[in-house]
């Protein structure tokens, strides 16, 4: 407080003394310090809201990976929790340690993690998490001298209410773009059905046991197509000013790509924005993070409680506009509420409901562009009204009235003999979702200058 702001000699502003108002400020101050040290220690509901949970038990040892304090934290990968796997309904991964694989579009020199039990039914207890670099492609092991203890609000262990999800702090390692990190949990206890990414597109690894240290991979005798639990990994980075976030369904989350080769759209467009910025072309400086869904859609979610496969409009918020350091939203969905409904789809809902995602990004800044629908001809679900309306969508896009800037994928990858279809080249062979060559054909046709700016002014 200073003298310029009092309303009379001696008074404050409410005419409360000022030795009383000096002594509210400072309990006050002091209340807001203790709260901001349970939030930062505490775990959050996985709508981002924050639920204080205290950490029975649990010790906190000093942190020698303490971060840096310099640079820029942004998203350096990330995917969307999906659904309950089946069969963990009662046991979870109780007694075995979970090694996910994860890729990095950028390089930092700190790191921290985010983990979620929004499919939980029970408390998730995290004993033990590790962090570190693979010691190479298609392997469990770590990299000499990488091997890093997670900790949150200073203790390795964590419990995470049903529901709800967890940050680590943040520790210092040296992450290169383009490596392979290996992000280890151990949970001792039941904890319900596991919240994972079914369509990962990357081989991880279980061992039974606590293996979370383990630098080698002797322990890690089972290979998985899935992500479990972890669902974010930032880093403190001077390569990246911000976050580019892709939401869609299986053509963002890059089904029918090469398994383990990072071969997504996202993952192209990730390098596109890299290789500018070490040409010194005028690109955003942005790293990109990858929130597809195979089978999402903008209207519809799946069945139960949570539901799975959460629409677009339900789970925006979260895996949009929670996205650390979030700067500017491709969107790329629609075509599954085109061609999945059981009857055939509103063309005004589903424009509606583009815009409401529109609406939602601007009122937090964020810069939106948006995809055409691609082609479908071919499929089992194919049909001429259903080509009616992906063209009618698609008119309304390239006229301006849904996005701030627009990247026609349909352009991009249809047949030009046959608009209807999959260029061959660019059709992984169901004549839906693109191949590898299709998926660098998608990145290359954003503009990257469309992703610099903001959300326009309201008027």
């Amino acid at each position: 407080m200073t003298r310029g702001h009092d309303a009379g000699a001696g008074e404050s502003p409410a005419g409360v003394p000022a030795a009383k108002h000096r002594t509210l400020l400072a309990a006050i101050v002091a209340l807001i310090v203790a709260v901001s040290a349970a939030i930062y220690a505490g775990v959050a509901a996985d709508d981002g809201t924050k639920i204080h949970t205290p950490l029975a038990g649990s010790r906190h040892p000093h942190n020698d990976a303490a971060p840096a304090s310099t640079g820029t934290w942004v998203g350096a990968w990330s995917t969307s929790p999906a659904a309950a796997e089946p069969g963990t309904e009662t046991t979870g991964m109780a007694g075995r340690s979970v090694r996910n694989v994860v890729h990095t579009g950028v390089g930092g020199t700190s790191a921290r993690i985010t983990l979620s039990n929004l499919y939980g039914q029970s408390p998730l207890t995290i004993t033990h998490a590790s962090i570190a670099l693979s010691d190479g492609t298609g392997t469990a092991a770590a990299a000499a001298h990488s091997m890093r203890r997670l900790t949150f609000g200073g203790s390795p262990r964590v419990v995470i209410p049903a529901g709800g999800q967890a940050m680590s702090d943040a520790t210092r390692i040296a992450v290169p773009h383009g490596a392979d990190v290996l992000v280890t949990t151990y949970s001792p206890t039941r904890s319900g059905p596991v919240t994972y990414h079914p369509h990962a597109r990357q081989t991880s690894y279980v061992a039974v046991g606590d293996r979370t240290q383990d630098t080698t991979a002797a322990a890690y005798t089972q290979q998985t197509p899935y992500w479990r639990y972890l669902t974010a990994l930032d880093l403190l980075s001077h390569e990246a000013a911000g976050t580019a976030v892709a939401i869609g369904d299986s053509i963002t989350d890059g089904f029918g790509s090469t398994m383990n080769a990072n071969h997504r759209w996202t993952d192209f467009l990730a390098a596109r924005l890299r290789d500018a910025a070490e040409d010194g072309r005028d690109a955003p400086r942005y790293s990109v993070v990858n929130q597809g869904i195979s089978g999402n859609r903008i209207l519809t979610s799946g069945r139960g409680r949570p539901a799975d496969n959460q629409s677009g409009l339900i789970r925006f918020e979260r895996d949009v506009l929670g996205r650390t350091n979030a700067k500017v939203v491709i969107i790329c969905l629609g075509v599954n509420d085109i061609l999945h409904s059981p009857e055939l789809a509103d063309r005004d809902s589903i424009l509606d409901g583009l815009r409401t995602l529109v609406d939602q990004a601007h009122a937090r800044g964020l810069k939106v562009v948006g995809a055409t629908v691609t082609p479908f001809g071919g499929t089992r679900g194919y049909t001429d009204a259903r080509e009616t309306m992906r063209q009618e969508v698609n008119a309304e896009i390239r006229a301006g009235r849904v996005f701030d800037a627009v990247v026609d994928f349909d352009k991009a990858l249809r047949d030009p003999y046959d608009p209807r279809r999959l260029r061959s080249d660019y059709d992984c062979g169901d004549n839906l979702h693109p191949s590898d060559k299709g998926y660098a054909r998608m990145a290359e046709a954003i503009d990257l200058d469309a992703l610099k700016g903001a959300a326009p002014a309201r008027l």
